[in-house]
């Protein structure tokens, strides 16, 4: 039997993230007061810069996959600014606006192949989604070249992240990301179910729902 067989696949990594993120977006909306559910919730973020990655070295069509990723972050937008704003704001973008500078940036590395360039495309990226004021902003571009980068050492990349995710943020609830290289290490390789657009439509369903709950008191 193939090493290959054992850990976990891509689909359950994914729905452990979506999970993650579930926990930490209720915490965030509903029970402020309580910050062991933003813990939780720091997994899930690491987990998807691993999981775009991996989306984007297999894909056959780059192009498409940054076409969903940038059409659902647009479809995200409004759920996202009603969930955490009560209404439209430009102070913070969603999450899938990162996501798809990261497979931009290594769309453009792949094109371009020179390690020089790469560094200056995903820095290029950093400020791009500094200055859109992204969700993770430059740190997740810097989470994103960190998987792509080191794609062959599955260890030594998640021994990066845990330094990177330190030195960028210190102390704090963020610190938690950290234990988010547990799951990954068990990834097998293997895609597992293909629902592609599982995560797609989850991300703004479940922050259109949580803003619902909070506009009706439902909790």
């Amino acid at each position: 039997m193939s090493e290959k067989a054992f850990g976990i696949n891509g689909f359950v990594l994914k729905c452990i993230a979506m999970i993650c993120m579930l926990i930490d977006h209720t915490g965030a909306v509903l029970f402020p007061q309580y910050l062991g559910l933003r813990m939780v919730g720091r997994l899930a973020f690491p987990i998807y810069c691993f999981l775009l990655v991996e989306g984007a070295m297999h894909t056959t069509n780059i192009r498409k996959y940054e076409q969903r990723l940038f059409l659902f972050a647009l479809i995200s937008e409004v759920p996202f600014d009603l969930a955490f704003y009560g209404g439209t704001s430009w102070a913070h973008q969603n999450v899938f606006f990162t996501l798809f500078l990261g497979v931009l940036a290594i769309d453009l590395a792949q094109w371009i192949q020179n390690k020089l360039s790469v560094i200056i495309i995903f820095f290029l990226m950093i400020i791009v989604a500094e200055l859109l004021h992204t969700d993770y902003g430059g740190s997740g571009i810097v989470f994103i070249l960190c998987y792509y980068l080191l794609y062959e050492k599955k260890v030594l990349k998640q021994a990066m992240f845990v330094l990177e995710n330190f030195f960028l943020y210190r102390v704090g609830v963020q610190l938690y990301a950290s234990f988010a290289v547990v799951p990954m290490l068990l990834y097998n390789g293997k895609k597992g179910p293909s629902m592609k657009y599982l995560f797609y439509v989850f991300y703004p369903g479940h922050l259109l729902i949580l803003y619902l709950i909070v506009k009706f008191k439902f909790y």
